[in-house]
């Protein structure tokens, strides 16, 4: 009679367990299988594989986890999406030359899918890395297959994570559904091989993270990674394939730390220390830049805890999907709308729910309407409508809200979303009792109030500046020709000139004091000038210069901004008086306060807004010496043909990047390449246009300066000289690598502005760039000078 092994389990229970602990070695064999409790163990006692439940009863999986580590975190899982029932008569063994997993009814559930010949030799090996191996004993040297190749959620060290451009395959990462189900999540992370970067997707498709290209070369992704002096990560790419790999350095501390694509839509590593599990990076940063986290109709807030918060008049879907922190369920109604109806049967109707500081979620329809009422009132006869915006156009959403989310107080970039609920969901509005008995019983007192009114806005008319008037609900003017001419003097003190037109002084009727920019060569018609000048409008940053009002009359344009009381960068770097000097500490802050408005306009916009003329004289100082960048927008807003605005910016050498000169698309790394460039005439005080004689020749000074930072020279003698030394060593050599990096040749080589920022913050540890071959163009020819500067 043949017994089996569970009713060995059932029968004698202590046996088992005895038998258990006895097949407790690192290799399954040809003629061996594994179930129930039994497991297998690497050689070092590192890692464990065998059956294991996550938390639903019942569900048993095939696994591998950390042997040692309380309590038990699991690194892969074969058969993720079909749990088996029964593991005492589910078993995994070799097969056809296979690992195959075969469930209670003996039925093959999951397997590595490898035919080989049915060798006796072939077997499973649990390596100390946490890599299962399948092998042919007569021939090791290479492993049949491995789990490496097919990881879940987790990335070891010592696995490569990529593109196979052979096979067309790569690895992804895909994170649980929530912590106790081990099934594909939402969330996933792969390596895009049209650019070498590794993205973060949402249900597959939607990228809402990237570390940008690699091509090569490591912008120093997490400082995490290369500040722990145990960890050494690589990136390769070849003709066979693109991959990234980490390795742990200390030999006896395999086991401390992963990578993970976690439940919360973040890619993090923790690391095991004294105490337990710390999470020593994530990303994205910040939790509510992972896309529909909150699923539908539910609203991130980064100052909250837990994260995600249904809307008012919403409740989770699944509280229990919500307990385990899986909110991708989202929230449902509690109350059923009225579906759009003027008069209901019952006498109810839908109204809204006034959310300010949102960031309103995409797949928006503009409506024509001339006002905030009518807006509403299309959303409101639109059953499926769900909510809308005004803010001079009206925006209506259709269908379920995704990605919401709660912006801070002191974020400006925030809009009013109107929700739509039913009536009971909302306190009812209050009645104006006291109005209509004041008007009734007083219409004597009333009549005189309503004259003094009248006599009171006549009045206030007359004040303002004759043909000015602002949006409702908005702060943007719309002023006159005349109106400015008169606030300008007839345009007689001017403050500047630059690429879309001459800055004059003004002081409106407030005695307010305003810049305004007559604006050259626009070639848009009015309606779309309005438009564009109000997407402008929108933008407000601390780092950004603010629009206050333009003027779109006849063929005049012109834009109203506030006026920055220390002029501009350029006028305070080149001023020849001492007493303009800036110091080292201001000048460090200006560099990371530009960095930040740039990045809010490359990837905070609701599009993204490339400069295209990035350099000091479009930097403005407020009283405080807060750098603000000033005219942005203006590049679309003006229409130039890029070969246009390159005739114009050649006036100043020292910002262009090479793809303006050889023709290659325009993208927001060209604001990089010449932010970079500015970074060196924030260190040195003068013009890169101006070249410094070393051992005989003319030498470029970011030139000059890119090589003594890369070859370990004396940094300070970089810097102005007008700061007598009085800077930070550290400072500097971090402000020219940053620097360098941004004024690489090929813009995929360059980091974006929101790598930048870090780099700056000194949350990531910057790297020696290579000294950019484009810089040499420049050295002691005085030819290519003359035509950059002419």
């Amino acid at each position: 009679m043949i017994i089996s092994r569970f009713m060995l389990a059932v029968l004698f229970p202590s046996l088992f367990m005895t038998i258990s602990v006895c097949l407790g070695d690192d290799t399954i064999f040809a003629n061996e299988s594994l179930s129930a409790d039994q497991t297998i163990v690497s050689a070092g006692g590192v890692f464990e594989l065998g059956f294991f439940k996550p938390g639903k009863p019942s569900n048993y999986y095939i696994g591998i986890w950390y042997k040692q580590v309380t309590p038990r975190i699991v690194v892969w899982v074969a058969n993720r999406e079909k749990p088996v029932l029964d593991r005492f008569s589910s078993e995994l063994k070799i097969s056809n030359g296979s690992l195959v997993l075969f469930n209670e009814s003996k039925i093959q559930i999951w397997s590595t899918n490898r035919s080989f010949t049915s060798s006796p030799a072939v077997k499973a090996v649990l390596l100390d890395s946490g890599n299962l191996v399948l092998k042919d004993g007569s021939n090791s040297s290479k492993p049949l297959w491995q789990s490496f190749d097919h990881p879940t959620n987790t990335w070891l060290a010592g696995s490569k994570f990529g593109y196979n451009k052979r096979t067309k395959t790569k690895n992804i990462l895909t994170s649980w559904k929530n912590s106790e189900d081990p099934a594909p999540g939402l969330f996933s992370l792969k390596l895009d091989p049209n650019d070498n970067s590794y993205v973060i997707l949402w249900n597959r498709s939607r990228r809402y993270w990237t570390t940008g290209s690699w091509n090569g070369r490591i912008f120093a992704l997490v400082p995490e990674m290369n500040r722990r002096k145990n960890y050494n990560f690589n990136f390769v790419t070849n003709e066979n394939e693109s991959y990234f790999t980490y390795f742990d350095d200390n030999s006896s501390s395999t086991t401390v730390s992963r990578v993970v694509m976690d439940v919360s839509g973040q890619m993090n590593q923790p690391y095991l220390g004294p105490t337990g599990w710390t999470v020593i990076w994530s990303f994205p940063r910040q939790q509510c830049q992972v896309y529909a986290l909150c699923g539908t109709f539910g609203s991130c807030n980064e100052n909250s805890l837990p994260f995600c918060n249904c809307l008012k008049g919403f409740e989770p879907k699944s509280q229990t999907d919500w307990d385990l922190k899986d909110y991708s369920g989202g929230c449902i109604r509690k109350t059923k709308l009225q579906c759009g109806s003027e008069n209901p049967a019952n006498g109810k109707r839908d109204r809204f729910l006034e959310m300010s500081r949102m960031s309103l979620p995409e797949n928006m329809e503009y409506v024509p309407v001339d006002s905030m009422v009518d807006c509403e009132s299309t959303c409101l006869k639109n059953c499926s409508c769900t909510a809308y915006a005004y803010d001079k156009e009206c925006s209506i959403w259709t269908g379920d809200l995704i990605n919401l989310q709660q912006l801070g107080e002191g974020d400006t970039s925030g809009r009013t979303l109107y929700v739509r609920l039913a009536e009971s969901e909302l306190p009812r509005p209050k009645r104006k009792k006291r109005i209509t008995i004041g008007v009734v019983t007083g219409s004597s007192a009333g009549l005189v109030v309503l004259i003094g009114l009248i006599v009171f806005l006549i009045s206030r008319r007359r004040r303002q500046i004759a043909g000015t008037r602002k949006a409702l609900g908005d702060s943007l003017v719309v002023f006159g020709y005349k109106d400015l001419q008169q606030v300008t003097k007839n345009f007689s003190e001017k403050l500047g000139g630059g690429s879309f037109g001459s800055v004059f002084k003004g002081t409106l009727p407030d005695s307010t004091i305003v810049a305004v920019k007559k604006l050259e060569g626009v070639v848009q018609g009015e309606k779309q000038f309005r438009t564009e000048v109000s997407t402008i409008g929108n933008i407000q940053h601390v780092n950004l210069v603010r629009l206050r009002g333009f003027c779109s009359q006849g063929t005049q344009r012109l834009l109203v901004y506030d006026f920055m009381s220390e002029g501009s960068l350029a006028a305070r770097l080149f001023h020849p008086n001492n007493s303009y000097v800036l110091d080292w500490k201001t000048r460090y802050q200006i560099a990371l306060g530009i960095a930040r408005g740039l990045l809010y306009l490359h990837e905070k916009c609701r599009d993204c807004i490339i400069h295209c003329d990035i350099k000091p004289e479009n930097v403005l100082l407020d009283v405080e010496f807060c750098p603000k960048v000033a005219d942005f927008g203006l590049a679309k807003l003006v229409g130039r043909e890029f070969s246009r605005v390159l005739t114009t910016m050649r006036g100043t050498i020292g910002y262009l990047a090479p793809e303006w000169i050889t023709g290659v698309a325009i993208t927001s790394k060209a604001d990089v390449y010449s932010y970079g460039m500015m970074l060196f005439e924030l260190a040195s005080g003068k013009r890169n246009s101006e070249q410094i004689e070393s051992d005989g020749k003319l030498i470029y000074f970011p030139s000059m300066a890119s090589t003594i930072v890369i070859q370990g020279g004396d940094v300070l003698s970089i810097v102005d000289g007008r700061l007598d030394g009085n800077a930070d060593r550290e400072e500097i050599e971090r402000l020219c690598k940053v620097g360098c990096w941004c004024i690489q040749d090929d813009e995929a080589h360059r980091p974006s502005m929101g790598q930048v920022v870090q780099m700056l913050e000194g949350i990531i540890e910057v790297n020696l760039p290579p000294v950019p071959r484009y810089l040499h163009f420049f050295d002691d020819d005085e030819e290519n000078v003359m035509f950059f500067a002419e």
